[in-house]
């Protein structure tokens, strides 16, 4: 897996739990959105949302993770993406390291989980092999309001035809360098395509765009400290964890904006 990883960018897919307990999340956070609308893109959701911790402390993903950056991994970010039935949203090719403010390339990992089914005509994510070693690629802001993109940020002439789709069942992930070009095309389904993305990074990883950056030791040691820690939801639906989510959310957004 990591030889295929290390060559193409990705990996996909890798079954980390069964369809019936993908359906059980999905429930859980339909209970809350149900309560407080939708979570689609928001950050942190750990904070808030106790399963979520769950997820990313799974021990199959973890060892894919610890396979790829090593033993002492930091959850930096966990986000559902999320495209309702029959929608135009989309995601532009991009890569994900052009706005983090990391200072490094390779310490890092991202795992897309599906809790939905996750195909071609739902939008899954396409990814183009290899893109990962060619460094960054220039990035031009849109004002496409149905680009999840912060800043519709968008690169322009990629190579379409040697993009490669990865389907998942609800339960598996795909696992993406950040620097990987990648994009995934609106959800034709009649169902909602619903996403849950982990960030992973090094211990020993920098912010440096920011000094009030957060993350959450999820195995290993961190003898480095550079980012304060989150603090996990207790419940389902921890209601001292909303507002942690909103100002750890308000962060977030604030340092991937900043050039």
């Amino acid at each position: 897996m990591k030889e295929y990883y290390n060559t193409n960018g990705f990996y996909s897919p890798l079954k980390l739990f069964d369809i019936d307990k993908a359906k059980e999340y999905r429930k859980k956070l339909e209970i809350v959105e149900a309560k407080i609308g939708p979570l689609h893109y928001f950050a942190k959701t750990y904070t808030m949302l106790k399963w979520v911790h769950d997820v990313a402390t799974n021990s199959i993903l973890l060892d894919f993770v610890e396979e790829v950056i090593g033993k002492n991994i930091l959850l930096y970010n966990a986000t559902f993406i999320i495209k309702e039935p029959k929608s135009k949203t989309h995601v532009s090719w991009h890569q994900d390291l052009t706005y983090w403010g990391f200072d490094n390339n390779e310490k890092q990992v991202s795992a897309w989980i599906a809790l939905s089914n996750v195909n071609d005509l739902s939008g899954c994510m396409q990814m183009i092999p290899g893109s990962h070693k060619q460094g960054f690629f220039d990035h031009k802001s849109t004002n496409d309001s149905n680009n999840v993109l912060s800043r519709g940020q968008t690169v322009l002439n990629v190579e379409k035809n040697k993009a490669v789709s990865c389907p998942l069942l609800p339960g598996e992930a795909s696992f993406h360098h950040g620097l990987t070009l990648h994009a995934s095309q609106p959800n034709k389904s009649n169902d909602r395509r619903i996403g849950l993305n982990l960030q992973f990074i090094t211990t020993d990883m920098q912010q440096l765009k920011s000094n009030n950056d957060s993350a959450l030791l999820v195995r290993g040691n961190d003898d480095y400290n550079n980012f304060k820690m989150d603090i996990v939801a207790k419940s389902d639906f921890d209601y001292d964890g909303h507002e942690r989510l909103l100002e750890r959310n308000e962060h977030y957004n604030k340092t991937i904006r900043e050039k």
